[in-house]
């Protein structure tokens, strides 16, 4: 089948297409036939050898599929050929045909595109974790999101909206910022022309932020936790800035807020249940266009570097899809 291969682990340009076996599958895994393929962060960590999994080499990247069921497993009882299906698998995605675990598989209802499972798998299931299973969002309260036109940013504001909040979006220029309003942010701050703290002070009227959905890390975090309101909560999902911050906990002790880490797809493999009811809502809203993924551009296997590479530079605000 035709792939898109890393056979040794180096920089996101040192990977090309080329050609690998269709995957046999082992009991309690289907094989898919890929229809829309999402791009994420974890993409250009896992193919340099950055990231918490080290798949065996050669291997596809690619976490997140939307396709449809070829074949499935013995044991496996919830899936049959021909159902289309979304599916978390770390790696393998960026292929004709992937495998999967089936307590990683959720049944896509007909409503909803291929292309806009695959958009929204990770970086909604992300947001949707956070805020409302480990933030426990309400009604009213302020959200302050960092890399907000990012894939998991631009989730934060859609689904914290429709939870009735209060957004605050944070991005490093105005091309960004469009993307941010159009996904439903109340108040927009450019973090490289102004101080976040000060900006996100003054956009809550001095009280802070109740949530910090932050991606990004490096210096921001720090300004974010000044900029947080009491019994806040710090949601820690990524590093995109680089740097992973060193947290002044005497910040956390005058604000008495929470710093939770969020780790949406080991919670997949430690808790399969929990994950269940997140993506029955997720497929529901994208069904009734409650919520509605970004696709900025897609790319055919041929370029899917190029995908990689314009993510890892943070080129490109919205999501990316590889299309097989």
């Amino acid at each position: 089948m035709k792939a898109f291969v890393c056979h040794e682990l180096g920089p996101v340009e040192s990977h090309a297409p080329g050609e690998m076996p269709v995957p046999e599958i082992a009991a309690g895994e289907l094989r898919v036939r890929v229809a829309a393929a999402g791009v994420n962060f974890f993409d250009t960590l896992i193919v340099q050898g950055k990231y918490q999994i080290r798949p065996p080499l050669p291997f596809a990247p690619g976490g997140e599929i939307a396709g449809t069921v070829e074949a499935v497993g013995d044991g496996v009882d919830d899936f049959r050929p021909g159902d289309r299906v979304l599916a978390f698998t770390s790696f393998g995605g960026y292929a004709e045909y992937t495998r999967a675990k089936a307590s990683m598989c959720w049944h896509l209802p007909d409503p909803v595109r291929f292309e806009t499972a695959a958009a929204g798998l990770t970086t909604y299931g992300t947001a949707w974790f956070a805020l409302h299973d480990l933030a426990r969002l309400q009604p009213g309260e302020r959200v302050l999101v960092l890399g907000a036109a990012g894939g998991v940013g631009l989730a934060a504001i859609q689904i914290a909206k429709l939870a009735g909040a209060r957004v605050i979006a944070a991005a490093g220029s105005e091309e960004r910022l469009e993307f941010c309003r159009e996904a439903g942010a109340d108040i927009t701050i450019d973090y490289v022309a102004n101080d976040l703290k000060d900006a996100a002070k003054a956009a809550t009227d001095g009280k802070g932020a109740d949530v910090v959905v932050d991606v990004v890390g490096g210096e921001f975090t720090e300004k974010a936790i000044r900029a947080i309101a009491w019994r806040g909560r710090l949601l820690v999902i990524g590093f995109a800035a680089g740097a992973i911050p060193r947290l002044a906990t005497n910040l956390t002790l005058l604000k008495g807020c929470h710093v939770i880490g969020v780790f949406w797809d080991e919670m997949l493999r430690r808790e399969p249940g929990t994950s269940r009811p997140q993506i029955d809502a997720l497929t529901a809203a994208w069904a009734d266009g409650r919520l509605r993924p970004p696709v900025t551009r897609t790319y055919p296997l041929a370029r899917a570097g190029e995908a990689l590479q314009q993510l890892a530079g943070r080129r490109t605000p919205g999501k990316l899809l590889v299309v097989p």
